[in-house]
C-alpha cells in the first residue's frame, strides 16, 4: 500500500511540474493576481474573462519569475473566456485531452499561479453532463465539475486530469468560479478550443441582437391561459434600422416567444441569441393588443 501511494504520490507531483510549466500569472485587476494557460509557443494565453478588469496595462508572470507584458485579443463574457498575446515566443504551450476522455471519479488537480510559484489543489470529477448554456448565453460543450477546491486566484488555470481514458492526462480545461454561483465549473477543452481559435481571428464571439429594450411583465389572464406561460417581454423600445424595426415590431408589443421557445426573461432571450443564429430569420410571437401575433425577424450580430 505504501509503494502503491507513493506512486501516485509521484504521478501527481509529476504532472504539476509538466503543466506547471504552462501555467502563467495574469496581473489584469487591482488587487488579486490570477492564472492562465500558455496556447501558444508565440504567446497566446487563454485565461478567464472575469479576471481581467482592465483592457490595457496587462502582463503576466511567467514560470522562470520574469515578467511581460501583454495584451488583450478578445474575450468572450458569456463563456467565461478571454485570450491575450504576451510579449514572448519561447513559451511552453499546454498540451490538451477532450473531456470526453475523464469519467467521474478521475483524479483532477486544478493548478494556479497567483504569486511566482504555481500552486495545486487535487480532487475528483465529481459531475460530467451533456452541453449547457450559461446565463449570458454562452454555449459550453459538456457540463463539468469538481470537488477541488478553488483557491483566490486559480481562475483562469488548468484543470489537469491524472489518466482519464488513454492513461495520458493533461489540461482539460479553464477553472472558473463566476459561470455558476457558489460553484467551481471547469471549462471543457473543447470549449476552449472554438472561444480561443474564434477571437484570434475576429477579436470577439458573434452574438445576435434584435435592436429592442425590454422589460418582463406579466401577460393578461385571456392571454396566459392561450399560451400557457405567465411572462413575457415588454418591448420598451426599438432600435432605427434594427432587426426588429425592420420586421415591424413596435413599442408596447409583449415578445412571448422565439422560435416557439418561450422568453419570459431577459436572460432566456440572451440565451436564444447566440452567434449561430446572426444572419437567420427566425419567428418572434408577440402580443399587441391582447391578441397574438408571428412576425419574422431576421437576427443580426451585435
Amino acid at each position: 500500500m505504501t509503494n502503491v501511494l507513493q506512486s501516485i504520490s509521484n504521478e501527481m507531483a509529476e504532472l504539476v511540474e509538466t503543466v506547471g510549466a504552462s501555467v502563467v500569472r495574469v496581473n489584469a485587476r487591482k488587487r488579486q493576481a490570477a492564472s492562465g494557460v500558455v496556447w501558444s509557443t508565440d504567446g497566446v494565453i487563454v485565461t478567464a474573462n472575469h479576471v481581467v478588469r482592465r483592457d490595457e496595462k496587462i502582463s503576466v508572470g511567467l514560470p522562470n519569475g520574469n515578467g511581460i507584458a501583454a495584451e488583450l485579443i478578445g474575450r468572450d463574457p458569456s463563456t467565461d473566456l478571454a485570450v491575450l498575446r504576451a510579449d514572448a515566443n519561447d513559451l511552453t504551450a499546454a498540451s490538451w485531452i477532450d473531456s470526453g476522455d475523464v469519467s467521474v471519479g478521475n483524479l483532477a488537480l486544478a493548478l494556479g499561479r497567483p504569486g511566482r510559484t504555481v500552486q495545486a489543489t487535487l480532487g475528483v470529477a465529481s459531475g460530467l453532463g451533456s452541453n449547457w448554456r450559461t446565463g449570458a448565453g454562452g454555449e459550453i460543450e459538456r457540463y463539468f465539475q469538481t470537488d477541488v477546491t478553488m483557491y483566490p486566484g486559480f481562475s483562469g488555470g488548468p484543470l489537469a486530469m491524472a489518466g482519464g481514458k488513454d492513461g495520458n492526462g493533461q489540461v482539460t480545461g479553464i477553472n472558473s468560479s463566476a459561470l455558476v454561483r457558489g460553484v467551481s465549473i471547469t471549462i471543457p477543452s473543447e470549449t476552449v478550443r472554438r472561444v480561443v481559435d474564434t477571437l484570434l481571428n475576429h477579436g470577439r464571439v458573434p452574438r445576435g441582437y434584435l435592436g429592442v429594450g425590454i422589460q418582463p411583465v406579466r401577460l393578461p389572464d385571456a392571454v396566459k391561459d392561450e399560451l400557457g406561460q405567465e411572462a413575457g417581454l415588454m418591448i420598451l423600445s426599438v432600435e432605427t434600422d434594427g432587426p426588429a424595426a425592420k420586421s415591424e415590431i413596435l413599442q408596447g408589443d409583449i415578445l412571448v416567444s422565439l422560435d416557439e421557445k418561450p422568453v419570459r426573461y431577459a436572460d432566456e432571450l440572451q440565451q436564444l441569441l447566440t452567434g449561430d443564429r446572426v444572419g437567420k430569420e427566425v419567428v418572434a410571437q408577440i402580443v399587441r393588443s391582447g391578441r397574438i401575433d408571428e412576425m419574422k425577424v431576421t437576427v443580426e450580430s451585435k
